[in-house]
């Protein structure tokens, strides 16, 4: 048989069209399962109201999404899978009451970011100026949950962060972490004429030897946010900001140099709050943090006699971390996070057993590790 000219081949079987084609039939298939999906969550909220039970459960939600990763068949990454259901989940969640979070603002901070990462973006926003704000709308009842910064990979530890948490009544009940990648923005291009960079104290400091090779002449101007750092550098072309890309667009402002902080792999932590009466510590997910917070007398050894209670009864510390009590006496607290959940019996004895060795005592909360 004489060979078939190239203009008379057939068409691939997957050609462009066809594949758009099903992909649209198959958006329309996801479409009409998440409204099946969305149908049920109402009907959880209205067993939930009738039960007083809270709408939103961290260690249930932190379950659906493990479990899913696990049956994961590919070729959609697992990495991907958290953002993607954190987002159905929101939008569910929504249905049943909007979920008021406050975080410290204004629009483009990180707070912001971490706060739609753990709670999706169906969430109505309720953006403080200062870390004390979040602190007392969501002890107000303002809003339902805080999202505080409390630890840099760089920085160490949220002063603030911790102090608030002695005096308040908020119990953390959630956690999530964030890629923190600092950026010079500016409202014209080009780094001449700078004469003042604004940023948080905290990317001032993350951010110390670029701005002390190429702004040395610069002003460091603290600011309560990166994002009121953005806004300011937005109304004077002669101040720049520390800030994500997206206060950058939130505020119209060139990206003059992009990943700007010290250490490239920058992080921070940031601690979810509510208050007990109204959102109960999350039941044991598997892979949980116990987060607490002592002092001890002033006395040799105690805080050797203070740690021995995990080693007898195996409980893993992951954090320590002091800070003065405030008190004028030059007396400190000590800030304790636990490999594990009070409701198992290892930790419980452990903490009943530190109880009685501590002057002072309080659990901040009990929640599931972001593991995502």
């Amino acid at each position: 048989m004489a060979d078939q000219p190239a203009s008379a081949a057939a068409p691939a079987p997957h050609d462009l069209g066809s594949l758009r084609t099903q992909i649209d039939a198959l958006d329309r298939q996801l479409l009409a399962l998440l409204n099946q999906r969305a149908a049920l969550a109402l009907e959880v909220g209205e067993i939930k109201k009738r039960e007083g039970s809270p709408v939103f459960r961290p260690e249930r939600e932190a379950q659906v999404i493990d479990g899913l990763k696990a049956a994961n068949p590919g070729p959609l990454k697992n990495e991907s899978v958290a953002p993607i259901w954190r987002e159905i989940m929101s939008a569910c969640r929504a249905l049943e009451s909007p979920t008021r979070v406050a975080y410290l603002g204004p629009a483009g901070t990180f707070s912001e970011e971490a706060a739609l990462g753990f709670f999706g973006s169906s969430i109505l926003r309720v953006p403080g100026g200062n870390i004390d704000e979040v602190f007392r709308a969501t002890a107000a009842g303002a809003a339902d949950f805080g999202i505080v910064p409390v630890e840099n990979s760089t920085e160490g530890m949220v002063a603030r962060s911790l102090d608030l948490f002695l005096s308040t009544p908020l119990a953390i009940v959630g956690e999530t972490s964030l890629p923190v990648r600092h950026n010079l923005l500016r409202r014209q291009p080009g780094r001449d004429g700078i004469r003042a960079v604004c940023a948080h104290p905290q990317a001032l400091a993350q951010c110390h030897a670029w701005l002390s090779r190429h702004l040395p002449d610069a002003e460091r101007r603290p600011v309560d946010s990166n994002a009121e750092g953005a806004r300011l550098a937005a109304a004077d072309e002669g101040l720049a900001a520390i800030a994500s890309t997206r206060a950058a667009s939130e505020y119209g402002l060139h990206v003059i140099d992009a990943a700007i902080q010290d250490d490239p792999h920058n992080r921070t932590r940031f601690a979810v709050v509510a208050l007990p009466g109204t959102h109960p510590q999350p039941k044991p997910s598997g892979h949980d943090c116990t987060s607490l917070v002592v002092s001890v007398a002033n006395r040799p050894g105690a805080v050797h006699d203070m740690l021995v209670p995990l080693k007898r009864h195996g409980v893993s510390m992951t954090r320590l971390e002091s800070r003065p009590a405030r008190s004028g006496q030059w007396e400190y607290v000590f800030y304790i996070d636990l490999a594990g959940h009070p409701d198992e019996p290892a930790v419980a004895a452990a903490l009943d057993e530190l109880r009685g060795q501590c002057s002072f005592f309080k659990l901040l909360g009990a929640y599931p590790l972001d593991t995502h």
